[in-house]
């Protein structure tokens, strides 16, 4: 019985062109899925990852698709809610047999989910989060693409100090894993100058308020402040310091590079730097491959990309290029087998060259300096490693 059972099911597979090695890959198509937040609180940067991945998808199938085979994907919203990204990752590996779960947006919800897919041999490919769990501790199904913060700030800190004659440092941070990683790389940034905070001043996700905050770091006569900030916190506290006459150098992470920090800040931003490791997408662009891309996108959804709608573009860029590598037989194994032996090329959005090997799943630590000139970023420096 058993016997005649397991042929039945053999098959079923075969029928529905799927091969009962490989969870998600048929004869003609390839599911991946993602978990974004699309209605929470960062549903703005969720909403433009998702169209970055399917633009990208679009092209790829437009084109013929992977070694014959059409892309899928299945997008499911967390709310940035670690309890749902659960619930949604049971549902993309269990009941739609994703092959990949790629650019899964946020830490907490990341690792929340990572075990329902690794008991199902299924890649946690390029999640959308610099923090360093992405990859460390070491697991075969891990691959990470983002400098973390913790490296953003350990090398940014220093360049910084040295070009602009820094005599004290202070830093605002988020009180949570995301804020401390950024203290934390500032902090050993210092070290290697024999330099150390001269004050250091938290606050709790959600806050509106930072006077008291301003009024410390102002008091301590620091003339370059370390942001642990995301987007409204890094407008409050630039905000209220121009009030109170309170200038330092501003320098922030890559949580805080986004479009929305000139948008909703206005004028009072300007001066403002923070890492970056690939440019947002301006229509009015100078380059003109980015220019065009912009232009595609906007034509495409209606509105302008962000360095998010980026982020979502080239996760799959990377991965089908991968999957096109490890031929018409793609499996789990030889996706890896080829992912550890990849070499990513810089890109039209500037990002630094990625590296990947069976002992090593970032692909890159590397991160440059943008600054806010006349209401727009502008790249300032070259990779900082």
């Amino acid at each position: 019985m058993k016997f005649k059972s397991t042929l039945a099911l053999a098959a079923l597979a075969l029928a529905a062109g799927y091969s009962m090695a490989q969870q998600g890959v048929s004869k003609t198509e390839i599911t991946l899925g993602s978990i974004q937040d699309l209605s929470g609180p960062i549903a703005g940067f969720g909403k433009q990852s998702r169209l970055g991945m399917l633009l990208r998808v679009d092209e790829i199938n437009e084109q013929g698709g992977i070694n014959g085979r059409k892309l899928k994907i299945i997008v499911e919203d967390s709310a940035y809610d670690p309890k749902k990204a659960v619930l949604a990752a049971q549902k993309l590996v269990n009941q739609d047999k994703i092959f990949m779960m790629v650019g899964h947006i946020g830490t907490a919800q990341n690792l929340a989910a990572m075990p329902v897919q690794f008991d199902k041999n299924v890649i946690n490919f390029f999640p959308i989060t610099a923090a360093r769990e992405m990859y460390d501790p070491f697991h075969k199904l891990k691959y990470s693409f983002a400098a973390t913060y913790f490296d953003q700030m350990r090398h940014a800190v220093p360049k910084m100090v040295k070009e602009k004659s820094i005599k004290k440092v202070c830093t605002m941070y988020q009180d949570d894993e995301f804020g401390l990683e950024v203290m934390r790389g500032g902090e050993a940034g210092l070290k290697t100058m024999g330099m150390e905070f001269a004050e250091k001043t938290s606050y709790k996700r959600g806050a509106t308020d930072f006077s008291s905050q301003v009024a410390k770091m102002k008091a301590a006569g620091c003339d370059m402040v370390v942001l642990g900030t995301i987007i409204r916190e890094t407008i409050g506290a630039i905000g209220e310091s121009r009030k109170t006459g309170f200038n330092p150098v501003f320098l922030g992470s890559s949580a805080a590079y986004t479009d929305l920090i000139h948008k909703l800040g206005g004028a009072a931003m300007n001066g403002l730097y923070a890492t970056m490791t690939v440019q947002n997408p301006y229509l009015d662009e100078a380059s003109q491959p980015i220019r065009f891309w912009a232009n595609k996108y906007k034509t495409k959804f209606n509105e302008d990309p962000t360095v998010f709608s980026v982020y979502g573009y080239t996760i799959i860029d990377v991965f089908a290029k991968a999957a096109q590598k490890a031929g018409p037989n793609l499996t789990t194994d030889s996706f890896i087998k080829v992912m550890d032996t990849m070499t990513i090329p810089p890109d039209m959005f500037g990002s630094a060259p990625s590296t990947f090997s069976p002992t090593k799943r970032l692909g890159s630590d590397a991160s440059r300096l943008s600054q806010i000139t006349d209401g727009k970023w502008k790249a300032v420096s070259d990779y900082i490693k």
